[in-house]
């Protein structure tokens, strides 16, 4: 099930008043129920000790003293020692383990907004472009948001000023708040290099599932596919998508549609799929880009694959074989899952990941990230016996 955004009220004292304001939260953390005023005064101890204990800050200090509290209360987190993972299954899930309690920890360090999103505190930046971006129009009444959570705001406005630069279009991609960046660029090499499906070129459709930014729908029409739909039920990434297939200029190729269905109700010459790479819960917005509980995605694009092929057609997966080597999927359970479906590996493409966590030896996975491979599978239809 998708995050949902968590909205809510907030009461805390200051003195002898008491105040309100709306609760946000887009990873879905529910409101705390017990807030102190915090500022320059605190210390990184004491402050960590009543996170710990299930106590928000609400900060009305110096914005720059704040940023230094939230590092040095990431450190306290950080260094406590973690017990030796026997397996790489039980390494994942030790780290995932330690990741939502530092984000439970860290997220309880509150910051001020006003109304039309601007940050209520000494020396603090604009960020009212990056909020409305994230959260949408002002509202009618101030709010309180985690400085965790804003941080990732004001990070997520810079990616989408900035863009990435895609070698395969000979232009940048601008991801938007809460949808996947394509900072991995090996599978979009992949889309950029595998053989096209001859019925592409009569002039059928090709379908891009679950498209998040538009990158591989865009790299397709790049390549001269005339007709490509590309769907997704995230809001975030329609926007997104549809802005960067229109910046690209690519708007005449590319039709960008949302609804519940993953397939388009068509046929199709090619199917493209990127689903999440890893079978688990998501924590938050963006992690919907990397974990899939029970793999549904992928199964949902097996399963109906078949149904949206015309003939001569190809079903292209992508998938990272990182879960198989933590443990999270049996060796065997994609091509028995791929047989199932009654479909066919016709070929396919495999890439080394280029990313700096593969040759981090100090992560707890870098086993298991040094020796994952990115692949392209050419899914067709069996053929009847």
């Amino acid at each position: 099930m998708p995050v949902v955004p968590a909205e809510s009220e907030i009461r805390w004292v200051d003195g002898d008043t008491e105040h309100t304001a709306r609760w946000h939260s887009e990873s879905g953390m529910p409101a705390p129920r017990r807030v102190v005023p915090a500022d320059d005064r605190m210390n990184a101890s004491t402050a960590h000790r009543l996170a710990c204990e299930g106590t928000a800050l609400l900060w009305q200090g110096d914005y720059h003293q704040a940023n230094q509290l939230l590092q040095a209360m990431g450190r306290r987190v950080d260094g406590k020692a973690q017990a030796a993972a026997p397996t790489p299954t039980a390494a994942f899930h030790l780290q995932r383990r330690a990741s939502g309690h530092r984000a439970r920890v860290l997220g309880k360090l509150l910051v001020p907004l006003a109304a039309d999103h601007t940050l209520a505190l000494r020396r603090a930046p604009d960020v009212r472009a990056a909020c409305d971006e994230a959260y949408g129009p002002p509202r009618p009444t101030p709010s309180v948001v985690s400085l965790r959570e804003l941080l990732g705001v004001l990070g997520a406005h810079q990616w989408r000023t900035k863009g990435v630069d895609i070698p395969a279009l000979d232009g940048r991609i601008h991801p938007h708040y809460g949808v996947f960046s394509p900072v991995r660029g090996e599978y979009v090499d992949l889309v950029a290099q595998a053989p096209l499906p001859q019925p592409l070129s009569l002039g059928a459709p090709a379908y891009d599932l679950g498209t998040g930014t538009g990158v591989l729908a865009a790299v397709l029409a790049r390549r001269g596919v005339r007709r490509v739909v590309a769907t997704d039920n995230n809001p975030r990434a329609v926007a997104c998508a549809r802005a960067n297939v229109s910046r690209l200029g690519l708007s005449d190729q590319v039709e960008i549609t949302t609804g519940g269905a993953l397939f388009p109700p068509d046929r199709a010459a090619l199917v493209v799929c990127n689903p999440p790479w890893l079978p688990a819960k998501p924590n938050s917005a963006l992690e919907q880009g990397v974990y899939d509980p029970k793999g549904a995605m992928l199964h949902a694009f097996l399963t109906g694959l078949t149904a949206h092929l015309l003939p001569g057609g190809e079903g292209w997966l992508i998938m990272s074989d990182l879960a198989e080597h933590l443990g999270l999927r049996a060796p065997d359970e994609l091509r028995s899952a791929i047989a199932a479906a009654g479909l066919h590996v016709a070929g396919r493409l495999d890439a080394r990941p280029q990313h700096p966590r593969a040759s981090d030896a100090t992560d707890p996975l870098h086993a298991a990230r040094a020796a994952e491979v990115t692949s392209l599978w050419r899914l067709t239809a069996a053929e009847l016996p």
